[in-house]
């Protein structure tokens, strides 16, 4: 992380990227922020955690790329014997990333888990999110426009119809003199 976050209270002292006691569950990688502790998540915010579920997922994307770069790299049993050792290092390799990966998907579960917890208060309902719900609509009149509105309205649109014309026109141009360049290019060769 670029910056640093503020303390909590209870807190104090430690560093925002550093908790002392990491459950057995949640061991990760050398280099990946650990999981607090469950007493220290109740102090943490929603934020900082969802911070922290966004960098798990961004090691997740990272992990799949190196797991699809190691499968690309490999080679298929076209009759030609590879060493025993490069195929166990790739296989060991292959493991240990998907070892990672299945620590990372838990990982990432805690942490909605936990701000889904944290935020339940927060969630409205459906009914109160949409419009309009249990209530009709009331109609309103639209009174008419004056006639100098009107003109300048038709004026406006007649202004746009020109300018949309004058750009077909350009359009069409450019795309038979980009056709007229490729015919060129490829007899030229």
């Amino acid at each position: 992380m670029a910056a640093s976050l503020p303390q909590k209270p209870g807190m104090a002292g430690m560093p925002s990227q550093q908790q002392p006691h990491l459950p057995p569950s949640a061991a990760s990688a050398p280099g990946q922020q650990p999981i607090p502790p469950q007493g220290a998540l109740r102090e943490i915010s929603p934020v900082f955690l969802c911070r922290i579920g966004q960098e798990t997922v961004q090691d997740i994307v990272t992990r799949t790329m190196e797991i699809f770069q190691i499968t690309r790299a490999a080679q298929l049993p076209n009759g030609v014997t590879q060493s025993h050792a490069m195929y166990q290092d790739r296989f060991g390799k292959l493991q240990e990333h998907l070892r990672q990966l299945a620590l990372l998907f838990r990982k990432l579960r805690l942490l909605y888990e936990r701000c889904v917890e944290m935020t339940s208060d927060l969630q409205e309902g459906p009914a109160e999110i949409l419009p309009y719900v249990g209530e009709e609509l009331v109609s309103v009149k639209v009174e008419p426009c004056s006639s100098a509105v009107n003109q300048e309205r038709k004026e406006v649109l007649e202004k746009v119809r020109q300018k949309n014309q004058e750009m077909k026109v350009l359009m069409d141009q450019m795309r038979n003199l980009l056709w007229d360049v490729n015919a060129m290019l490829t007899l030229r060769k």
